[in-house]
């Protein structure tokens, strides 16, 4: 089973910018959905935002307004625009693919990104 792959993470002050990446595999069979993780030292793994059934777009409260999703129309690359970044936005991101295939569902989650705010 083939990871996502995540990119696009990095340092900067409070008040900017980063695009994440995540690249997923895709299998014979299996559609997939895509969702993003967050995780700060010492804290609970977290969602950050994903696509519901109906391809609209779901926000954990303290990034709306801030954060989009977007994904290409494979529905294999997606992304996530951070803007006005906080010091509470620093974390690991991770991507998490889910497999919905013939034969059963899977998930397979990414190394993930580091994404540090300094205020």
């Amino acid at each position: 089973q083939v990871q996502p792959v995540e990119s696009g993470g990095g340092s900067v002050q409070a008040g900017g910018s980063l695009r994440l990446s995540c690249v997923a595999s895709t299998y014979p069979y299996c559609s997939v959905d895509m969702s993003w993780y967050r995780q700060a030292p010492g804290k609970e793994r977290e969602f950050v935002s994903g696509f519901n059934s109906d391809g609209s777009t779901n926000y954990t409260d303290s990034v709306k307004g801030r954060f989009t999703i977007s994904r290409d129309n494979a529905k294999i690359t997606m992304y996530l625009q951070m803007n006005d970044l906080k010091s509470e936005d620093t974390a690991m991101y991770l991507c998490k693919a889910d497999y919905t295939c013939t034969y059963g569902i899977r998930a397979s989650w990414g190394q993930g990104t580091q994404v540090t705010v300094s205020s």
